[in-house]
């Protein structure tokens, strides 16, 4: 679970840069208004961790280029399948509709290159990283639990 939540939070953080750095350009004011949804949290924990379960299978069989090719096929199916069920019940947060290379407004191709260096950035930094957290060994641990 503390995995998850690493990811989930780092998921969050990287939206709302990346919205805020895109509303530099849209509305041309540095004011880096960023947004998100709470269901971001879910998505993008469930996300990476699905990621870091593929790249303990990918890294010993496949270069660096595929696996980040399969976590950014993988990222797509799982925004698309997020989005829609979402969108049943009215709750998806995010409309691509206006771009060009959309689907259904739930994905776009668009936004490949930059699922595919931050899925890139996931498992060399993100996951990497998270796998050596370890919490203190305590003999007192068990007060905590």
């Amino acid at each position: 679970m503390i995995r998850w939540y690493v990811y989930a939070i780092h998921g969050l953080l990287c939206e709302i840069l990346f919205t805020s750095t895109w509303d530099i350009f849209a509305t041309k004011s540095w004011k880096l208004i960023g947004v998100s949804s709470i269901w971001a949290i879910f998505i993008y924990g469930t996300a990476i961790f699905i990621i870091e379960k593929m790249s303990f299978y990918l890294q010993r069989n496949c270069p660096l280029i595929f696996r980040c090719l399969v976590y950014t096929l993988w990222t797509y199916i799982w925004e698309f399948s997020t989005g829609y069920v979402l969108r049943i019940f009215d709750a998806c947060p995010w409309d691509y509709s206006h771009f060009p290379g959309n689907i259904m407004g739930l994905i776009t191709l668009e936004y490949a290159v930059p699922w595919y260096f931050g899925c890139m950035i996931a498992e060399q930094v993100v996951i990497k990283y998270t796998l050596r957290l370890q919490l203190p060994q305590d003999r007192n641990q068990a007060k905590y639990k």
